[in-house]
Order: structure tokens, then C-alpha cells, then sequence
């Protein structure tokens, strides 16, 4: 049987909306709940992100679907983007 790593497909409808940005995640199984919440945690506080889906699936990975508002920058004002 061949599993399917694409993100579930009703979360590319959400992912269109014009007022949010988007990013997909996946955590392996071996990533206990606290250790995912502290990850998740981390990412709302420096980044702004908030989880807008997450589905467990019964190998223990998860999928979650970060969010986060679109900033209304002119492309002169602009952050310059960081390589890491």
C-alpha cells in the first residue's frame, strides 16, 4: 500500500484565501505531543503563526496547517528576505 505524503486536498481551499498566509507541516512520528506543542508553541510566539488544522494519523504523524495574517507592505517597504 502506498501512502500519500500530499497535504489533505479541502486544505488547498483553505490555503486560497487571500487574507492569510499559509505554511503546511508535517511531524514524524517519533515527535511526542509536548515536544510538537513546544515546536508549535515557539513558531506562534517569534513568528506569528497560529495552527489552523492538524490531523493525527494512526502512525503518529501529524499534519498541521500554520496561519498567519498578510502584512499590507508596499514593496518599497518591504523586508529584505534572510537566507539561512
Amino acid at each position: 500500500m502506498t501512502r500519500s505524503t500530499a497535504f489533505p486536498a479541502e486544505w488547498n481551499e483553505i490555503r486560497s484565501a487571500e487574507d492569510y498566509e499559509y505554511v503546511p507541516l508535517r511531524l514524524p512520528p517519533d515527535v511526542t505531543r509536548v515536544t510538537a506543542s513546544m515546536r508549535l508553541a515557539i513558531e506562534a510566539e517569534f513568528g506569528g503563526w497560529e495552527i489552523s488544522r492538524v490531523r493525527l494519523y494512526t502512525d503518529g504523524s501529524r499534519k498541521v496547517l500554520l496561519r498567519r495574517k498578510r502584512t499590507r507592505t508596499s514593496p518599497d517597504t518591504a523586508p529584505a528576505q534572510v537566507h539561512r
